[in-house]
């Protein structure tokens, strides 16, 4: 069945139907991964989107529920050059076609999408809309041209309910990787007793979770909603602040309560937590013309100099000048276009890095920030012991 892309440019793209058949509007975004679609697909920081791969060859590994970030897929919409028709591996359970069409998700291949791709680049991140229903194709362009994203994508995504996880230290050739020259600081297992962490859930993928329990954290995840004054009865050592879709400003429930955690526990932020940890300081923010999304970002930490490949899946940014009258500093930054990648408190145990240091699917070098997270609730520990 023909299917098509319309961006609200007015250019078309013709292809070939993949997955659910009907339409699907959303921001038309691009991956650079060469794996890891199945991350891509149920990550819910890309709730609401419509993703493109830019590796041509997309599918050939299948899907099985391992990989999965969440419950389902979050797109809402999925646009490759070439799907795999016979995929093959030891742990598939099904094939990609056959899981976007499980939960609705519309999707079309055989598009050119290395011009897809340059087309964003330019204009930057642009409305679409993916159809099965080809005629009067023309007739979209106004429609996207007025519609607007969805402002509730937080609460989509979010958990509805309290729950914990125990922690689950990693086996040792995995837990070696948490022990990198970054930072001078003993690894997770130096401590005797696992650390309590509060997550405030704005749509955590598993695979961090996964990345804190084998860290040594005992984990609480809490709704997005959740008030300060619920989390700091949970007598937590810390308070992770996790990533999640959509426009930081529009979260104010989640900045308000962030704002109110203050100087009341060690916090550590990603991706959208980051963001919103530098609003709730007076820092502000900026929407990207075509943002991070891949799995090979380079990042230097300024405080060592070294530079780790990192994964980010993100369209908004922190305003470097914004930080000027914050008690914030910068700690981390992109090396391709000089952006903030990381924030760190002058006073207080807080901090925040704009990528996923658990990178699942990536590499692996990031995970030193657990590490530092861990030590700065030792310390807190120590000083309100005695």
């Amino acid at each position: 069945m023909k299917a098509a892309l319309v961006l609200e440019t007015g250019k078309i793209f013709i292809g070939e139907s993949y997955g659910a058949t009907g339409e699907a509007v959303g921001e038309v975004v691009f991956n650079t991964g060469m794996t890891g679609y199945q991350e891509v697909l149920t990550d819910p920081s890309y709730a609401g989107q419509m993703v493109c791969m830019t590796y041509p060859l997309i599918g050939n590994y299948g899907i099985n529920r391992l990989d999965d970030q969440s419950e389902k897929v979050q797109v809402q919409g999925f646009i490759v050059k070439e799907a795999t028709r016979n995929p093959s591996h030891w742990q598939m359970e099904k094939n990609l076609s056959r899981t976007l069409a499980q939960f609705g998700v519309v999707g079309i291949k055989g598009i050119d999408t290395r011009a897809l791709t340059r087309i964003i680049r330019e204009h930057g991140v642009l409305r679409g809309v993916i159809t099965t229903e080809i005629e009067h194709l023309g007739e979209w362009v106004p429609r996207l041209s007025a519609w607007l994203a969805p402002t509730d994508v937080v609460a989509k995504v979010s958990t509805q309910e309290i729950y914990t996880l125990p922690a689950t230290p990693a086996k040792p050739a995995t837990s070696g990787l948490l022990s990198t020259p970054h930072t001078p600081v003993p690894p997770v297992e130096h401590y005797k007793k696992p650390f309590h962490v509060v997550v405030m859930d704005f749509g955590i993928k598993r695979n961090i979770l996964h990345a804190m329990q084998e860290s040594g954290f005992e984990l609480t995840v809490v709704p997005h909603t959740t008030s300060a004054e619920q989390i700091l009865d949970l007598n937590s050592d810390g308070v992770f602040l996790s990533n999640g879709p959509g426009d930081p400003k529009e979260v104010e429930a989640g900045i308000e309560t962030i704002r109110r955690l203050i100087g009341e526990r060690p916090i550590f932020g990603i991706c959208l937590g980051h963001q919103l940890l530098s609003l709730a300081l007076g820092g502000d923010t900026y929407k990207m013309k075509f943002g991070h999304r891949g799995g090979n970002q380079p990042v230097q930490d300024l405080r060592s100099k070294r530079v780790t490949i990192t994964s980010q899946n993100h369209g908004y940014a922190i305003a470097e000048e914004s930080l000027e009258q914050t008690p914030l500093h910068v700690t981390h930054r992109n090396l391709n276009d000089n952006s903030v990648e990381g924030v760190k408190h002058q006073d207080l145990p807080i901090f925040s890095v704009q990528y996923h240091p658990e990178a699942g699917p990536g590499p692996s070098e990031s995970l030193y920030l657990f590490e530092e997270f861990a030590q700065l609730m030792q310390e807190w520990r120590a000083h309100h012991a005695s």
